[in-house]
């Protein structure tokens, strides 16, 4: 069972705290955790780049000269893809689908071992409190400095806090999330993972499941 310091608002320890090893103690396997990341690209992308086939492009009822007698190739229509300005042959369509499926299970895994490598290569940290009084951006900037985080930093929510929403905002290498929507692009983006005890067992609840 791994322990993480307990830090407090003023980034001193104030003891330490025991975690999970269904969510915090898995051994992380990169194929597993690779297979879901690009799943869920995959799902997320979406495709932009659209061509008009020769069904779809304006123009081109009417023949442009008749069957026989010209000396040229018969043409049946202007928009046909070998004329400029006909329809594409192959081309992209907006309608593609990208997704790839990734089953649930196979999901919550490879999120358990995002979460158990932070906790163990120590950019996981605990916090007593995360509270603003006025909801300023300075009010998280300056607790942020005080503790052991670097970089981009995901701060995880236990609860709703309006306050900490509106004064977290405006901070570019803050992201904060709350424990129903932190997924695992938010923890593997992240160069230091920010929460309390109480996010840190809201998690467990949530993950802690065998399935």
């Amino acid at each position: 069972m791994p322990k993480l310091k307990l830090y407090n608002s003023e980034g001193k320890v104030v003891g330490e705290k025991k975690l999970d090893d269904k969510v915090f103690g898995v051994k992380p396997v990169a194929e597993v955790v690779h297979e879901v990341v690009t799943g869920l690209l995959a799902s997320a992308r979406s495709p932009w780049a659209h061509t008009k086939t020769r069904g779809e492009v304006r123009g081109g009822g009417k023949k442009p000269w008749k069957q026989k007698g010209t000396g040229r190739a018969r043409q049946g229509s202007t928009r046909s893809p070998i004329w400029v300005g006909g329809g594409i042959t192959f081309g992209p369509r907006s309608e593609r689908d990208y997704g790839k499926k990734v089953n649930r299970k196979m999901k919550r895994l490879a999120t358990v071992m995002a979460l158990s490598d932070k906790a163990a290569g120590e950019q996981l940290v605990l916090v007593e409190g995360i509270a603003v009084k006025d909801g300023k951006t300075r009010e998280v900037a300056a607790l942020v400095g005080k503790l052991p985080v670097k970089g981009k930093i995901t701060l995880v929510q236990a609860g709703r806090d309006d306050l900490l929403q509106r004064a977290s905002r405006n901070l570019k290498n803050v992201n904060l999330v709350g424990v129903g929507s932190l997924g695992l692009l938010d923890i593997l983006r992240a160069d230091s993972l920010l929460m309390t005890p109480e996010a840190a067992e809201k998690l467990v609840t949530k993950y802690g499941k065998s399935s």
